[in-house]
């Protein structure tokens, strides 16, 4: 039975809109790269079983940044794979650094810039230093926030400052960058300005911009809702506003709320399951409880060419054996 948001649509429209071309070409360079291991086993199995890791959300593991981030289901992904392998750090109690919360994007993905950190820190820090300790719920919603929608929030903040400084709001805003105008507007109390701009008046702008990024914006509907509970507003405390709300987390779909953040029995149990086929593993964590859950500040991790699919499952339990070797450190 198809969904009513296929009818209504065309076929090209909607495989478009569901990003399928990038899949297949992925897909495709990834058999070329790897042709002789897939012939081992077969093309048609191959194709399964890629296309089941899309759809399970395993497909990001590993892989370079500019895949991750190239599709929204990608991104979703790539948050809810974060979640699921380090909150033992915030059901720990733990709190950690900008650097070392890097550290740990790195472990899934070698090549994460780190000034996409740096602009999530600074949504919870403010005006603290960088180097100041965050747990990992306001750092997790906030990397949120700032990863999803980043593009997006390069336009608000680019809108932002030409409402500062008195440029007419309907100007069609189109930043010159991705990574300058975020970076260089972290201050909330610039000199003259610490009350932001009209709330009003900044929900008109980002009313066209929403139109415009249709797959990577907050609903308008629910920005229009953080707007109208203040009359004046900084950037900053837009972000935080967008970070914090139940609504805007709900719609995009990757992490649980903030009171089950914690909990992920699914997970527990197949953590469980895969250290009990790791006995090497259990002896290590048990035998070095002191180690550190950390990587090094310069990560280990090379980039290398994605691993046949076959092995994916694999692969996933490493990541999970890691997980759990944070946990039993910490203890």
């Amino acid at each position: 039975m198809l969904s009513p948001e296929r009818l209504a649509l065309p076929d090209y429209e909607y495989l478009a809109q569901r990003h399928v071309l990038t899949y297949v070409e992925d897909a495709v360079c990834q058999l070329l790269e790897n042709k002789e291991d897939i012939s081992q086993y077969g093309i048609a199995r191959f194709f399964t079983e890629y296309f089941n890791s899309v759809c399970q959300g395993t497909h990001i593991l590993f892989r370079e940044f500019s895949f991750i981030q190239a599709t929204p289901h990608n991104r979703a992904s790539f948050l809810r794979a974060f979640w699921r392998c380090f909150r033992t750090v915030g059901k720990n109690g733990d709190l950690l650094t900008m650097r070392e919360y890097h550290c740990l994007l790195q472990l899934l993905c070698p090549d994460f810039p780190l000034e996409l950190t740096q602009k999530a820190a600074r949504i919870v820090l403010m005006d603290d230093a960088m180097d100041c300790l965050m747990s990992f719920s306001d750092f997790l919603f906030a990397f949120q926030i700032q990863f999803y929608y980043s593009e997006f929030l390069e336009s608000v903040a680019a809108i932002y400052q030409d409402l500062l400084s008195g440029k007419n709001p309907n100007t069609v805003i189109v930043p010159t960058s991705s990574s300058g105008q975020h970076r260089h507007r972290p201050s909330t109390g610039e000199a003259g300005t610490p009350e932001g701009v009209e709330a009003s008046l900044f929900y008109q702008c980002l009313e066209n911009l929403c139109d415009r990024h249709k797959y990577s914006c907050p609903p308008p509907a629910l920005v229009k809702e953080v707007l109208s509970n203040v009359q004046r507003l900084t950037f900053y405390g837009f972000l935080v506003a967008l970070s914090k709300h139940h609504g805007i987390n709900q719609a995009l779909g990757a992490l649980p709320d903030k009171g089950d953040l914690m909990h992920d029995p699914a997970m527990d149990e197949e953590l469980e399951r895969l250290l009990a086929q790791i006995p090497g593993l259990v002896t290590s964590v048990t035998a070095s409880p002191e180690a550190s859950y950390l990587p090094p500040r310069t990560p280990p991790r090379v980039g290398s060419p994605w691993r046949p699919l076959h092995h994916a499952r694999k692969v996933d339990g490493e990541s999970d054996g890691s997980t759990e070797e944070t946990d039993e450190s910490e203890t």
